[in-house]
């Protein structure tokens, strides 16, 4: 059974709809003045302490909402340790800073807590890509394959999986089901599902989906980039083209990527992921020299230009709106919530039983350190 890739841009001049990125583009909220952002700052504060919440972000989202998430005993993490934070904090009510997936993934684990976003608009395109009736009709015409689904994916989606995982451990998972002897159904990312496929040698059957932002890194202009950078150490996250990845020093996760540029001694980084990344990556680690990677060669044109558009429309103005005004709350229906739950406690299980799962950067310049 093939799959089509989904149309993220429409031909129309008056596209729109949330699979067009210029309509996400369009919700991206303006930047507050100093002085309102501070008292928009101060709001959130105190809506968090009245209503025992805590905010958690992904590395993707601005840097105000990271700083604010860690000043306010938050999270900013990757997706793995936002599903954990979420689940085992004490709070009520989680604000998850992200995209949907990630709300419903903190639903599903923590049914209990009530979760809010700062914008419900905000999804992803491997999610977008993957709807859930198609995917169950690809899955029923594999019954002999263990589905394996990408965290960037619906609730719906999760509901109809053995596995999900994380970039930060799907290596090791994919592994283990290859070593019992499973074949694999994989969802929705080809390009790290052709990287695991390739470093674990497991028989894999891909869905056809890309993230805009890692799909459009190129090959060509990130080895000339190199030659005007000798020396510098590339970090690359999996979801990138194969022509990218050969290039990697670094393979890995958003947080194995930080930690490389924390332990390893360089004289630059070019980095191949979400460029939000790069906040954090300045705070642990001031003066290194950080370069992003290149989306587009000459004259071309980028529908994300290294930052997602839907991370891009979290902002102080949503965390504070659905606080005060109760908006952007995630809902997951029981039946699907109960069948998700498994899949994403089976990886949760695993790595706390395996704690060698999330493969951690070597030290030094060692060629494609760090798995997925």
């Amino acid at each position: 059974m093939s799959t089509t890739s989904v149309v993220y841009d429409y031909t129309r001049q008056d596209a729109s709809g949330e699979s067009c990125t210029a309509h996400a583009w369009a919700k991206v909220p303006p930047t507050l003045p100093a002085a309102e952002k501070a008292e928009v700052i101060e709001r959130i504060k105190a809506q968090l302490k009245a209503q025992n919440a805590v905010l958690v972000a992904h590395y993707y989202v601005d840097g105000d909402l990271q700083d604010l998430a860690l000043a306010t005993g938050g999270c900013v993490s990757d997706s793995l340790e936002m599903a954990r934070f979420g689940r085992d904090h004490a709070a009520q009510t989680l604000v998850v800073a992200g995209v949907k997936f990630m709300g419903e993934s903190a639903k599903i684990l923590s049914p209990e807590k009530r979760v809010l976003m700062p914008d419900l608009d905000a999804t992803c395109s491997l999610d977008l890509g993957c709807e859930a009736d198609d995917f169950a009709r690809f899955c029923d015409a594999h019954p002999d394959r263990k589905v394996v689904v990408y965290a960037n994916t619906s609730a719906a989606v999760k509901a109809r999986a053995d596995w999900m995982v994380t970039s930060s451990c799907a290596l090791s998972i994919v592994q283990h089901l290859k070593d019992q002897g499973e074949k694999i159904l994989w969802a929705p990312d080809r390009h790290l599902g052709r990287y695991i496929e390739k470093q674990t040698g497991a028989d894999m059957l891909m869905w056809n989906g890309a993230c805009i932002v890692h799909d459009e890194f190129k090959g060509l202009e990130l080895d000339l980039l190199k030659k005007d950078h000798p020396g510098a150490l590339v970090l690359v996250h999996p979801e990138s083209p194969e022509s990218v990845v050969a290039q990697a020093d670094v393979v890995g996760s958003t947080s194995q990527l930080l930690k490389a540029v924390m332990e390893i001694d360089a004289p630059a980084y070019i980095v191949a992921t979400d460029n939000g990344i790069l906040h954090r990556m300045r705070q642990l680690a001031p003066g290194k020299k950080l370069i992003e990677a290149p989306t587009a060669g000459n004259s071309a044109t980028c529908k994300s230009c290294a930052h997602c558009p839907w991370m891009a429309m979290n902002a102080l103005q949503g965390v504070l709106a659905c606080l005060e005004q109760g908006s952007g709350e995630i809902q997951v229906d029981e039946a699907t919530r109960v069948k998700a739950h498994g899949c994403i406690d089976r990886m949760l299980d695993f790595v706390a039983r395996n704690p060698n799962a999330i493969s951690k950067p070597a030290q030094g310049f060692v060629p494609h350190i760090g798995a997925a």
